[in-house]
C-alpha cells in the first residue's frame, strides 16, 4: 500500500501542480511541467515513507484453502489480459489509419485527445471549452487528461502516454482492490453483470452481451475504466480512501489486523481533489462520509468534520473549475427507478433488477437482513441514529418530488413514514438515554453507507442522461463486496459458494472476454495523415481562435487541440448544453454560405472556416461565399482555412 498511495499522490500532486503553475505561467510549458513532475515525485516520496501498512495481504479472501493461490493467480491473470488487450491497444497507427481497439470508445476517446492537445498546446489555464463557442470554460473534470499533457509536453508522446498511464492505472487499480476486498473483490469489478451473459448457453459465442442497449449493468472495465479516463485515478483512489478509512476507523485496535492508514495530509489530497478527475466519485465519497458520521463514535465524527471541513475550500475550487465557474445549471432531479423506465432500458420493476443485477440483488438483501437482526439484537441506541438518518432521508426525497411534481399519494405516504421514522427514533433515543461513546459495527457502517449511496442514485438524476449515475452507483458495488464474501457467501459450504460464485460472475466474464475479442482488427478511428497534415497547417495560427466546421467527435481540428463552434452533440448534451441546437442551426446556415454568413461568423466568434472532408460530404449545396472574400493561409488534400479577418488574394484558389 505504500507504494500505491506514492503513485497516486504522485499522479494527483503532478496534475494539481500542473494546474496551479499553469494559471501562473498563463498555459503549459516545458518547464512548468518539469518543475511540477519534480514537486509531484518528492511529495509522493513523503506520502511513501508517511504510509504505515504493517499487513501487506487481504483482509477477505474468495477462496480458501489449497486452491487460494491458484484462483489468485488466474483472476491476476484475466486482469492483465484485460489491462494489456485494452490499453497497448487503446490507440494505435495501422498504416494510414489510426485505429481503437473498442468502438465503445470512440467518441470518449475523442472528447479526451481534444482535452489532452488542447492543454498542451499552451491554453490560459482555467481554459475556454473547445468544443462549444456557448460556454466561457471547459465544463468537464479533465484532470487525467490534464496529467497527459504533462507528459506530452516533456516529450513523451500521445500513444505512449496514454498506454503506461492505462496500464500503471490497471495495477493500481487490481491491488487497490485486492487490498479492500481480496481476490474476490477483484473479481466483482471484472466480472459484474446480471444474466445477459448467459445468452453463451444459446449461441455458445463470446460476445459483450452487455452492450446492448437495453442492458443497464454493463461491463464496467469495458464501458467505464477504459472510456471514462477520470475513472483511471479515482478507482484506485477511491478504493484506497476506503481502505484507509476502514483500517482508522475500525481496524485500530486489532491485533489480528494491526492497523494501516495514510498520513492525514494524503487523506486530504485524494479526498479533495477528486472533483478536478471525477465528480460523480467525490459526490459518493461524500456520502459515505456522512453515513460514517453518523455511524461512527466522537473520534470518527470528529477526523470526519476536520476532514471535511479542511477539504471544503480546495473541494469547491475545483468545483468551481469544472463548472464553467459555477455557470453551470444544477441537473439534479428527482428522477426514482434510475433507468428501469428510461428508452430501451424500459423494463417491469422485478424484471429490470433481475436481469441486470441477476443473483446480485437477492444476495445484499439477504446481507442487509442478517445485518438488521444482528442491529435489533444489539439494543443499542445507536441503530436508531441510523433509522432517524434513513427517516429524514426519505423527508428529504419525499419533499423534493412534491415540489417539483405536486401533490401525489405515494410521495405523500413516503413523507409521513419518514416523519414517523424520525420522531421514532427520538422519541426512543431520549426514553433509553443517549450516549456518545458507542459506533455501529464496521460491516454496518459501510453497508449503511452503500445503501445510502445506492438509494440517491435511484431516486435523483446527476446527469442530463440517466445511465451516467452508474458512475455513482457502482461505488455501493465496490463497498458491499468484501461484506458479501466475509459475512455471507464464506459462511456456506464449498459447492454452495462455488455456485454463487458461478452465479455472480460468470455472465460478466463471458462479456469481458466477448469485449475484449470484438476488437481483432481494430476500428477505424481518424485518419493519421489527414490529422498530422491539419495539426501542422494551424501550428501558426492563434491557440485561442475559434474555428467552423462540421460537428463530430474526431475531427482533426479537435484532435489537434483546436476550438471549434461545436463538437459532438451527444458530448454537448452530456455536458448540460441542452440548448445547442440553436447554436447548430446557426453554424449550419454559416457554413451553407448564407447571405448574411459574415454576421453569423461574428455571432459565433470564428475567425477562421475549415472547409475539409467532412464539410464538403455534409454541406454539399453550400456556395461558400468565403472562398471569394476571405483570405486562403493553408490547403492541401485535407481540405483549406480560410481567415476572415483577412482578404482575398488575387488570383486564390477557389
Amino acid at each position: 500500500m505504500k507504494w500505491l498511495a506514492g503513485g497516486l499522490t504522485f499522479a494527483n500532486f503532478a496534475t494539481v501542480c500542473g494546474l496551479l503553475l499553469g494559471i501562473f505561467a498563463a498555459g503549459l510549458g516545458p518547464v512548468t511541467s518539469l518543475i511540477a513532475f519534480i514537486l509531484a515525485g518528492a511529495i509522493a516520496v513523503l506520502a511513501y515513507v508517511g504510509t504505515t501498512d504493517a499487513r501487506p495481504a487481504p483482509t477477505t479472501e474468495a477462496t480458501q484453502g489449497r486452491y487460494r493461490n491458484a484462483v489468485t493467480w488466474i483472476v491476476g491473470a484475466i486482469f492483465a489480459l484485460f489491462a494489456f488487450r485494452s490499453f497497448i491497444w487503446l490507440l494505435y497507427v495501422d498504416g494510414s489509419d489510426l485505429k481503437i481497439q473498442s468502438p465503445v470508445n470512440l467518441g470518449d476517446l475523442g472528447l479526451h485527445l481534444t482535452h489532452i492537445k488542447f492543454f498542451a498546446n499552451g491554453v490560459r489555464l482555467w481554459p475556454s471549452n473547445p468544443i462549444y463557442v456557448g460556454s466561457q470554460h471547459l465544463r468537464y473534470p479533465a484532470g487525467i487528461d490534464l496529467f497527459n499533457a504533462l507528459l506530452l509536453k516533456i516529450n513523451i508522446s500521445l500513444i505512449p502516454g496514454l498506454v503506461w498511464v492505462g496500464l500503471l492505472a490497471s495495477i493500481a487499480t487490481f491491488y487497490a482492490f485486492y487490498r479492500w476486498g481480496g481476490i474476490f473483490a477483484v473479481a466483482g469489478f471484472l466480472f459484474n453483470g446480471g444474466i445477459a451473459g448467459f445468452q453463451f448457453l444459446k449461441t455458445f459465442q463470446f460476445n459483450d452481451y452487455q452492450d446492448v442497449n437495453n442492458v443497464a449493468w454493463k461491463c464496467i472495465p469495458l464501458t467505464m475504466f477504459v472510456t471514462q479516463r477520470g475513472l483511471l485515478y479515482a478507482i484506485p483512489a477511491g478504493v484506497v480512501l476506503l481502505w484507509h478509512w476502514r483500517q482508522k476507523f475500525y481496524r485500530t485496535d486489532d491485533q489480528q489486523n494491526p492497523s494501516g492508514r495514510l498520513p492525514f495530509w494524503v487523506e486530504l489530497s485524494l479526498y479533495a481533489s477528486m472533483p478536478l478527475f471525477h465528480i460523480h466519485t467525490f459526490m459518493a465519497l461524500s456520502i459515505l462520509l456522512v453515513c460514517l458520521f453518523v455511524a461512527g463514535d466522537p473520534q470518527i465524527r470528529g477526523h470526519i468534520l476536520f476532514l471535511v471541513l479542511t477539504a471544503l475550500i480546495p473541494a469547491t475550487f475545483f468545483v468551481f473549475l469544472t463548472t464553467d465557474y459555477f455557470a453551470a445549471h444544477s441537473v439534479l432531479e428527482f428522477h426514482s427507478g434510475w433507468v428501469q423506465n428510461d428508452g430501451e432500458f424500459k423494463m417491469p420493476f422485478f424484471r429490470f433488477w433481475f436481469f441486470n443485477f441477476g443473483i446480485l440483488v437477492p444476495l445484499v438483501l439477504t446481507l442487509v437482513g442478517i445485518l438488521v437482526a444482528k442491529a435489533a439484537k444489539a439494543r443499542s441506541t445507536r441503530n436508531l441514529e441510523v433509522l432517524a438518518a434513513i427517516g429524514l432521508a426519505t423527508i428529504v426525497l419525499a419533499s423534493w418530488r412534491l415540489w417539483q411534481n405536486g401533490f401525489a399519494l405515494i410521495p405523500l405516504g413516503f413523507l409521513l413514514l419518514g416523519l414517523i421514522a424520525v420522531f421514532g427514533a427520538v422519541a426512543l433515543i431520549r426514553l433509553k438515554g443517549y450516549s456518545w461513546d458507542g459506533k455501529l459495527s464496521e460491516e454496518t457502517a459501510f453497508i449503511f453507507g452503500a445503501i445510502a449511496i445506492f438509494v440517491f442514485a435511484f431516486f435523483v438524476k446527476t446527469a442530463p442522461w440517466g445511465w451516467d449515475n452508474l458512475k455513482i452507483m457502482i461505488w455501493a458495488y465496490f463497498i458491499v463486496l468484501p461484506y458479501l464474501w466475509r459475512d455471507l457467501i464464506v459462511q456456506w459450504e464449498k459447492p454452495i459458494r462455488w455456485a454463487v460464485c458461478f452465479a455472480l460472475f460468470a455472465s460478466g466474464f463471458i462479456s469481458l472476454f466477448g469485449g475484449l475479442a470484438a476488437g481483432k482488427g481494430g476500428f477505424g478511428f481518424a485518419n493519421r495523415g489527414e490529422v498530422d497534415a491539419v495539426s501542422a497547417a494551424v501550428r501558426p495560427l492563434p491557440i485561442e481562435a475559434r474555428f467552423a466546421a462540421w460537428p463530430t467527435y474526431n475531427h482533426p481540428l479537435l484532435l489537434s487541440g483546436r476550438k471549434v463552434v461545436m463538437g459532438y452533440p451527444g458530448h454537448l448534451w452530456t455536458q448540460g448544453f441542452d440548448d445547442y441546437g440553436k447554436t447548430n442551426d446557426t453554424l449550419t446556415k454559416l457554413m451553407q454560405g448564407a447571405p448574411t454568413w459574415r454576421d453569423l461568423a461574428r455571432s459565433l466568434q470564428v475567425r477562421y472556416i475549415f472547409w475539409g472532408r467532412e464539410e464538403k460530404a455534409n454541406y454539399p449545396a453550400s456556395s461558400r461565399p468565403w472562398e471569394k472574400t476571405a483570405g486562403l493561409i493553408a490547403s492541401g488534400t485535407w481540405g483549406s482555412i480560410y481567415d476572415l479577418e483577412k482578404n482575398a488574394k488575387p488570383g486564390q484558389p477557389q
